[in-house]
């Protein structure tokens, strides 16, 4: 089969690193900013990012109600940070009104923003993933947590007792960044899930 077409969302956030480790996964790697784009693809990314900013930008570009549909229809997705806290059906301490992060609804859960605390109480450690051989290295920036997950929602990992990657079908998130540490095998996993699904 041809490589995936995944995209990356590239409104706001670390769309380079991403594209970067989806290219090295073995997709054909491209930017989403446009419906159009968003049509194209096999299967997106969204980046860590700032979440409130990201869904006021998806609502200025037209992309919102276009995304929730195709989530809702099977697209696969990767959320990593403000990815995942997007992709959540419920979003605690979202922000304040007519400014807040706008819940994607592609996993069924409930994600607090900068549960792990602001940016000085950012960290990294390795911690074990469901489905790979050997520990992965987290990196924390103001990350999320997933509070409650709904029937089949898979936990894949935790860090402090906090559940930090999940996926529910074809959707994939975690509170961390792969993308920045040379490890790409979340990566490689979504480029399988993608395949799959294609």
């Amino acid at each position: 089969m041809s490589s995936p077409r995944i995209g990356v969302l590239a409104l706001q956030g670390d769309t380079r690193e991403h594209l970067a480790a989806l290219g090295e996964a073995g997709a054909k790697a491209t930017t989403v900013r446009r419906r159009a784009e968003l049509d194209a693809v096999d299967g997106l990314v969204i980046p860590g990012g700032e979440s409130t900013t990201m869904s006021h930008l998806l609502r200025d570009f037209d992309l919102l109600e276009p995304l929730r549909a195709r989530l809702a229809d099977g697209l696969p997705a990767y959320g990593a940070c403000a990815g995942m806290i997007l992709l959540a059906s419920e979003i605690l301490d979202a922000g304040t009104k007519g400014r807040e992060a706008l819940p994607l609804k592609g996993i069924d859960m409930t994600v607090r923003r900068n549960a792990f605390g602001r940016q000085v109480d950012s960290f990294e450690g390795d911690i074990a993933f469901q489905g790979l051989d050997s520990p992965v290295r987290a990196v924390f920036i103001r990350a999320p947590w997933v509070e409650r997950i709904g029937k089949g929602v898979q936990v894949l990992a935790r860090a402090a007792g906090h559940i930090v990657a999940v996926r529910q079908g074809a959707v994939l998130a975690t509170a961390f960044h792969p993308e920045v540490t040379g490890d790409r095998r979340v990566h490689q996993l979504f480029v399988d899930i993608v395949s799959a699904h294609s």
